[in-house]
């Protein structure tokens, strides 16, 4: 005779499992909210109040009855926000002050100038002086190569002396459209200022026209070189005909050179006089080395080894007409 399954073995509740061995619950609400603290220097304030109801605790296998206690933690980030600057900024306009220090730099190159032609005249030296002025100019295009690099991966807005630049060269791999709408004083006052500072007094010091042929090339290719940048950015209809010829030549950097250098992982083609340095200097890789011997001696990370960040990521100036 067949037996109920069910008759045989009663199905009965289950009721005696101790409540330690009963799984714990855990609520948890976040609450976010944002507050704007000031509009310059564009910064955000986030504010994050994390609410914790921890289950109640069980002894000897019996559940205590107690309201729970929220656990509160209030996490404050301060994040500040880089915007692009817009065509009216006036952080791209120049001022007398930065015309000063050009108009500066540019008397000091003068005196160079006058000194390396009339002691060529007073000497009878032509050649000599010249040599020394394409040296001069080779070489800044690798000076150029170096610091560039340098203030690329090194250091940051709190480093002396270079700080404002490295903050601004930064800027200018996330908005490098930026530099063509810089006035022409406000992008050199800067190298002016080195530029008085460090040939003024070779002026007063010497008087040997090979030295000034020299030294003038070498820094007005320096104080310019920003100058020759901004070209380098620039939209060949709207460059003067003598610049897109010199680019052409290679005796200016070319548009298609520079471009490279903004684009992954921005690690090559750092000089910006000529660019005749760019391909020696990126097939022998001197900086990848330079940057193994910081690295290894220094442990210092350069900001090419990471991956590109949104502050590396170039921004159209499309978008920037949005905003």
């Amino acid at each position: 005779m067949a037996v109920s399954l069910q008759t045989k073995y009663p199905l009965r509740p289950i009721t005696n499992i101790p409540t330690s061995y009963r799984p714990s619950l855990l609520r948890v609400r976040v609450t976010c909210s944002v507050t704007t603290i000031k509009p310059q220097p564009n910064r955000e304030k986030l504010v994050v109040e994390q609410h914790i109801v921890k289950p109640p605790l069980s002894n000897n296998h019996t559940l205590q009855s107690s309201k729970p206690q929220p656990n509160r933690e209030k996490l404050v980030v301060e994040q500040r926000l880089a915007s692009p600057p817009l065509s009216n900024d006036p952080t791209l306009k120049s001022t007398w002050t930065h015309r000063l220090w050009v108009a500066a730099g540019c008397t000091t190159l003068f005196v160079s100038l006058a000194k390396s032609v009339i002691g060529g005249f007073d000497s009878h030296l032509w050649l000599e002086p010249a040599l020394a002025g394409c040296a001069g100019y080779i070489l800044a295009d690798l000076g150029s190569g170096v610091y560039h690099w340098a203030i690329d991966n090194y250091g940051d807005e709190s480093t002396p002396v270079v700080g404002s630049q490295i903050e601004a060269f930064q800027g200018h791999h996330k908005w490098p459209w930026t530099i063509t709408r810089r006035q022409f004083a406000n992008n050199l006052h800067a190298l002016a200022q080195v530029i008085t500072f460090t040939v003024l007094p070779l002026d007063l010091a010497f008087n040997d026209p090979v030295f000034h042929g020299f030294v003038c090339t070498f820094a007005f290719c320096i104080m310019f070189s920003q100058q020759f940048h901004a070209w380098a950015h620039g939209t060949k209809s709207k460059l003067p005909p003598l610049v897109v010829a010199l680019q052409d030549m290679g005796l200016l950097v070319s548009r298609r050179q520079h471009a490279e250098h903004h684009r992954a992982p921005y690690n090559n083609n750092y000089c910006i006089v000529s660019g005749a340095w760019n391909s020696v200097l990126d097939e022998s890789k001197v900086f990848e080395a330079l940057e193994m011997v910081f690295y290894f001696q220094l442990g210092v990370r350069p900001r090419s080894w990471s991956e590109p960040n949104s502050d590396w990521t170039e921004e159209t100036e499309i978008s920037n007409d949005q905003a």
